[in-house]
C-alpha cells in the first residue's frame, strides 16, 4: 500500500483525467527536497491523515514535495516516536501473501461469501488475474486501467494484485496502491483490504478497523474517475462499490475471516477535505526566496550535515495546523508540539478546547481572562435597553473582550472553583487513629 510521489519528465503523459504538475513546479519541489533527493514513497495512511488535517499546509507541501518528514524530524530533534514494527509488517506480508496464494481462492471465496451471496460462486478457472507490471507508476497507472477495462468488458470475475492508481493530492498528483481490487460480473469493483490486526469473536479494535476504512476510501476516491472511463469505453454501467471487505486473522490463528466495511461517510469526509488542500504551488510560491529542506546529507548517504536552526527556520515558514492527533499520524508532531507550547498556543490542547474558547489565542489570554483580578461584567437586570434602529448594523463582540462568551464563561468557572476551594477543608486523622507515616 504505497504511494509514490509525480517523477516523471517533463515530456511524460500525465494519466488520463489528472491535470499535470507544471514543469516550474516539479523543478520548485525538486529545489525543496535538495539536489539528488528522490521523492519520498508514502503510504495510503499519510494521505488519509492529510486529508483529516486539510488547514495543516506545512504537511501539505511536505508531502507533495515527497520530503522524508520522518529524516526531517530526526534532523531537528524531534524524532516521531511511531510506527509499525519490523515484526508487524513482516506478519502483514506473510498473511497477505496467504490469503492472495492459489489464484486468490481463498480470498473470492471470502468476498462471495460476504458481498455476493446467493449468486453462483466464481469458479477458479474463470477469474482472470492479470499481470500488471511495468516500468514507473505511469506505466503502472495505464497497465491497470486497462486491465480494468479488459475485465470489465469481458464480464467475468478478476482480481487485480496491488493494483497502481492515480490520485490528485493538493494539485500534486500521486499514486496509491491497494492490496487488491476485484471486478465483478455485473461490472462493479471493489476494494479489498487485508490487515494482520485479529478479529477476536467476531470483532476488531475500532481504532484499526476506522484507519483501516480512511485508507479504503483514498483507494475508491481514486478508482472512481477510472471507473467514469470505463464506463464510456464499455458502454457498460461501471460502479465502485463504497462496501470495501476487510480481510484479517481469526482470533488467535492465522486463518483469514472477512467483513464487509461501509466506507461512505469516509468517502465523503476525504473527497471534502482533499478539495480543501491548498495547492502545493500556490504554498510553495510563498515562500521566501532560497527556502529548502535539503538535510544535505553527508558521505553515509543517512546523517544530515545541515544546522537544525536553519532546518527549524525553513520549516517554521509554512505555517502548521497542529492538534494532538498528529501525535499518531505525522513524523513532525513533535516538533510542532514543541512550538506550540513554547508559544502558549491553545491548539496544543485539542481541537475541542480550541473551538471552545473562541477568540482567545494562547493559553496565557486563557489564564487572564480567567484570572482573579479579572472583573465579572456587569449585568444591569433592571436598566431599560437602549433603542435599536432597525436599519443598523449588528454590534459586534470583541474577541477577548468582556462580552465574549469564553471571557465570562471562564471568569465564571473560575469564580465557582475559587468558591469550592474556599469552602473545602481536609479533615484531619481520627483521635484514635495512627497518623500517616
Amino acid at each position: 500500500m504505497n504511494v509514490s510521489r509525480d517523477g516523471r519528465p517533463a515530456s511524460a503523459a500525465p494519466p488520463a483525467g489528472r491535470p499535470a504538475a507544471t514543469p516550474s513546479l516539479r523543478q520548485r519541489l525538486t529545489e525543496l527536497r535538495g539536489p539528488g533527493v528522490r521523492p519520498r514513497s508514502l503510504d495510503a495512511r499519510a494521505l488519509a491523515a492529510l486529508a483529516a488535517n486539510p488547514g495543516c499546509r506545512r504537511r501539505a507541501l511536505l508531502d507533495g514535495a515527497g520530503i522524508d518528514k520522518g529524516a526531517l524530524a530526526q534532523a531537528l530533534g524531534s524524532p516521531a516516536a511511531y510506527g509499525q514494527s519490523q515484526f508487524a509488517i513482516v506478519r502483514g506480508h506473510a498473511f497477505e501473501a496467504k490469503v492472495t496464494s492459489d489464484g486468490g481462492t481463498e480470498l473470492l471465496r471470502l468476498l462471495h461469501e460476504r458481498l455476493a451471496p446467493g449468486t453462483p460462486p466464481p469458479a477458479p478457472d474463470e477469474v482472470a488475474t492479470p499481470d500488471l507490471s511495468a516500468a514507473g507508476p505511469e506505466g503502472r497507472t495505464a497497465r491497470t486501467a486497462l486491465a480494468l477495462r479488459e475485465a470489465t468488458a469481458a464480464g467475468g470475475w478478476a482480481l487485480l494484485r496491488h493494483p497502481m492508481l492515480a490520485v490528485e493530492v493538493a494539485g500534486s498528483p500521486a499514486y496509491v496502491e491497494p492490496d487488491a481490487v476485484v471486478v465483478h460480473p455485473d461490472g462493479s469493483w471493489t476494494v479489498v483490504e487485508i490487515k494482520s490486526f485479529p478479529v477476536i469473536d467476531g470483532a476488531a479494535d475500532p481504532a484499526k478497523v476506522g484507519a483501516a476504512a480512511r485508507q479504503a476510501a483514498v483507494y475508491v476516491l481514486a478508482l472512481e474517475p477510472v471507473a467514469g472511463q470505463v464506463g464510456a469505453y464499455t458502454g457498460r454501467e461501471v460502479t465502485v462499490r463504497d462496501r470495501v471487505l476487510l480481510v484479517c486473522p481469526k482470533d488467535f490463528s492465522n486463518l483469514p475471516t472477512a467483513a464487509p466495511v461501509d466506507v461512505r461517510k469516509q468517502l465523503a469526509t476525504t473527497r471534502r477535505q482533499l478539495t480543501r488542500l491548498t495547492r502545493v504551488e500556490d504554498i510553495a510560491g510563498a515562500l521566501p526566496e532560497g527556502t529548502t529542506f535539503d538535510l544535505r546529507l553527508g558521505d553515509d548517504g543517512k546523517t544530515a550535515t545541515r544546522p537544525p536552526e536553519e532546518l527549524a527556520e525553513a520549516v517554521e515558514s509554512v505555517g502548521a495546523a497542529y492538534a494532538p492527533e498528529c501525535l499518531a499520524a505525522c513524523e513532525l508532531a513533535f516538533h510542532c508540539r514543541k512550538r506550540s507550547r513554547e508559544e502558549g498556543a491553545v491548539e496544543a490542547l485539542g481541537r475541542g478546547v480550541r473551538g471552545e474558547l473562541g477568540g482567545l489565542r494562547t493559553v496565557a489570554e486563557v489564564l487572564a481572562a480567567a484570572g482573579p483580578d479579572a472583573p465579572e461584567p456587569p449585568v444591569a437586570h433592571d436598566a431599560p435597553e437602549p433603542p435599536v434602529a432597525h436599519d443598523a448594523p449588528e454590534p459586534l463582540v470583541a474577541h477577548g473582550g468582556p462580552d465574549d462568551p469564553a471571557v465570562v464563561t471562564l471568569r465564571r468557572a473560575a469564580a465557582l472553583r475559587a468558591e469550592v476551594l474556599a469552602r473545602t477543608a481536609v479533615p484531619g486523622p481520627r483521635a484514635e487513629e495512627p497518623g500517616c507515616h
